[in-house]
């Protein structure tokens, strides 16, 4: 059996899977939908969503297998990462690099094994969505195609879960004071940990992920720009005669 090499970005590549917070959480419908898919789509009767972690390889979704993950040295995932391009097994058995592996001799007797990258922006391969089946075949186009869809869906329900939780981090680490932001009663101005004070606005787009628009509010444009609601309510009124004067004009043609 060969060993899976460690791949040479692999301090950069554990950080960014550290990053999504992923590893030993919970089963989740989103993961699940994407292996029952892939299962059905290749007609397999295994399929995983295997990620690579320094010593293990971690199943955060599995069908046909009950186990939550194997030893990082008996992986074929492992052996996937190394390139962004598919690693597909049509037989193990034929494959000297796989030929002894104990998921080949023994359970779940792995024949075909076709692994597809898991690759965020950053060109870091995670883990893979891959399928396993216990007799040898390869796989078509169109599943190759479907797979490589799904593999990238996988990616983005990820990345969704990492700015997701930056998020909520911003919130909590407002200040150093227990979350408790002081604001002026009057103003509404923030003050900041050196006494500064400023709109509330900047103080959070400072301090979190948050973007704002800016408009006028009823209230205010009332109590700060008379003249402009005078304005309106006066060209309200005129076009409310002009057509008051159209009706009539009408009626008596």
């Amino acid at each position: 059996m060969k060993t899976p090499e460690i791949p040479i970005n692999e301090a950069e590549r554990l950080k960014a899977l550290s990053e999504y917070r992923i590893l030993g959480t919970k089963p989740e419908q989103n993961y699940d939908d994407i292996t029952k898919i892939a299962s059905l789509t290749c007609d397999t009767p295994i399929a995983l969503l295997s990620l690579v972690d320094t010593n293990r390889q971690w199943f955060k979704s599995k069908v046909g297998v009950d186990v939550e993950e194997t030893v990082r040295d008996w992986s074929f995932c492992a052996h996937a990462i190394h390139s962004p391009e598919p690693l597909i097994v049509e037989d193990a058995l034929q494959d000297e690099r796989f030929v002894d592996n104990p998921l080949v001799q023994g359970e779940p007797q792995i024949r075909l094994y076709a692994g597809f990258p898991l690759q965020n922006d950053q060109n870091h391969r995670i883990g893979t969505l891959c399928v396993i089946d216990r007799k040898p075949h390869g796989l078509t186009d169109v599943q190759c195609k479907i797979m490589e869809s799904l593999a990238r869906q996988a990616v983005s329900f990820l990345e969704l879960r990492k700015r997701s939780i930056k998020l909520i981090e911003s919130f909590c680490s407002l200040t150093e004071a227990g979350g408790i932001i002081s604001t002026c009663s009057y103003c509404r101005k923030a003050k900041d940990t050196n006494g500064h004070w400023m709109h509330l606005d900047k103080y959070l787009s400072s301090r979190t992920n948050l973007n704002f628009s800016h408009g006028i509010c009823d209230t205010c444009i009332e109590e700060h720009f008379p003249d402009v609601l005078q304005a309106w309510r006066a060209e309200d009124q005129a076009n409310t005669k002009g057509i008051a004067s159209n009706r009539s004009n009408y009626s008596c043609g």
